[in-house]
């Protein structure tokens, strides 16, 4: 079975899927970490966004492993890397390019053969998997999700202005809703939950209750599979 959760940044929807991929013994697929895995490589070896040769050929002699809290490009744990500010700014910046998110679809969909699997990203449930057995989409009020983006910075020992990461999750915001390939909106048949007031706790159970009564799913799965 597949679940989906898409949202933008800020939305909790990470903290969610990891939550209830745990509630229900799933396993968890970060797509976005490997978007920005993607992006650390391309920094590395200095190819632009634009330069499509040499993204063809860095796609095809990538080697990447998503595991459980782990992240493994090319032998090396990046985890904690992907979470830089540059980083972060160059995934979305080839988020937007076909090539690259074609690539990235289909290794997601090799790793859900034959799995309970929560995944989540911008367009899981309208792309990826547009039959999963469920999908959500998470929002919050802008403000709010700039926040959350701020404390988690904070955490990792990067500074910003509240202003500062606003216009960041707003370029990125623009990005993911107007590119041609794979816009950032909710599948037609997604749950939509604002999160603004919502605490984690209170979010997951909402899925919890949304899968329980589409699928009847409530707890640990009897087979999950090999992980992610």
């Amino acid at each position: 079975m597949i679940i989906t959760i898409d949202g933008p940044a800020g939305s909790g929807k990470s903290s969610a899927a990891r939550a209830l991929a745990q509630r229900l013994g799933f396993d968890y697929l970060d797509t976005g970490a490997m978007y920005r895995a993607v992006a650390l490589a391309s920094l590395r070896a200095g190819v632009a966004p634009d330069d499509l040769t040499g993204l063809e050929r860095l796609l095809r002699h990538l080697r990447l492993e998503i595991g459980p809290g782990r992240v493994i490009l090319d032998g090396e744990d990046v985890s904690s890397l992907i979470r830089a500010p540059d980083v972060t700014a160059r995934a979305s910046e080839l988020a937007v390019i076909g090539l690259v998110r074609r690539y990235l679809a289909e290794q997601q969909r090799a790793l859900g053969q034959g799995r309970n699997l929560v995944c989540e990203g911008r367009d899981q449930g309208t792309v990826v998997f547009p039959d999963a057995a469920c999908k959500f989409f998470l929002q919050a009020d802008p403000t709010e999700r700039a926040r959350r983006r701020q404390r988690e910075l904070a955490q990792r020992g990067k500074t910003l202005s509240l202003e500062e990461v606003l216009q960041a999750q707003n370029e990125r915001d623009r990005r993911d809703a107007e590119r041609d390939l794979a816009p950032m909106m909710p599948a037609a048949d997604a749950v939509v939950i604002d999160t603004t007031h919502l605490t984690l706790e209170e979010v997951v159970d909402r899925l919890v209750q949304e899968v329980a009564a589409r699928t009847g799913a409530k707890g640990p799965a009897q087979d999950s599979g090999a992980r992610a």
